[in-house]
């Protein structure tokens, strides 16, 4: 098997100290002895520290936008939608400092509802924003807009993952998974046509 080249290596050591470690872990030094190179060379390949921080961030979106879109060959839309949030709960109980720092963070360039979500640069919410649509579209969701609706859903998990990860739920990994679930369906009853 090939070795990866340069830029996948320093991706992958950033990124196994992030999710060891948080940003906070993020040291060029460290990167470098972990992929095996100088620090210096990793400035052929990323700016600095933020621009490497910024690129795991947005892998990480990428990545959760993979999975939801994989999701879209299903026809039943409600299930597609409550789905797009587990995937979202999934991720942020697997990956707690990648979630902290992709969506709980100060960055400056978090993309900021609603313009850059109208503009469709987020490519996770823009997947919930579609299958928002296409149940409006086919009576099953009220009317509304679609992108206000999604940042709901969106809000809605974040919401409780937050909470659930500050210690403010009593329940076990699989006791919070069925209560997010139950929670969930209260709100889209609530968004039904």
């Amino acid at each position: 098997m090939p070795r990866p080249d340069t830029a996948s290596r320093i991706l992958q050591a950033a990124r196994a100290l992030f999710e060891r470690e948080g940003a906070d872990g993020v040291r060029m030094r460290k990167v470098a002895e972990l992929a095996g190179i100088t620090p210096m060379a990793i400035y052929r390949h990323f700016d600095g520290r933020e621009a490497l921080l910024r690129r795991i961030s947005d892998d990480s979106f990428h990545e959760i936008a993979r999975h939801w879109q994989a999701l879209r060959s299903g026809s039943d839309l409600l299930a597609q939608l409550v789905a797009t949030q587990r995937i979202y709960l999934d991720y942020a109980l697997a990956h707690p400092h990648l979630f902290d720092h992709a969506f709980s963070a100060r960055r400056g360039n978090a993309r900021r509802f609603p313009e850059d979500f109208h503009a469709r640069r987020s490519p996770t919410l823009n997947v919930t924003h579609d299958a928002v649509q296409a149940a409006q579209q086919a009576g099953l969701l009220r009317d509304g807009d679609p992108w206000d609706i999604a940042m709901t859903l969106w809000a809605h998990s974040h919401g409780l993952v937050a909470l659930y990860r500050a210690g403010r739920f009593s329940y076990d990994e699989r006791g919070f998974r069925a209560f997010h679930d139950a929670s969930l369906g209260r709100l889209l009853d609530g968004l039904r046509a």
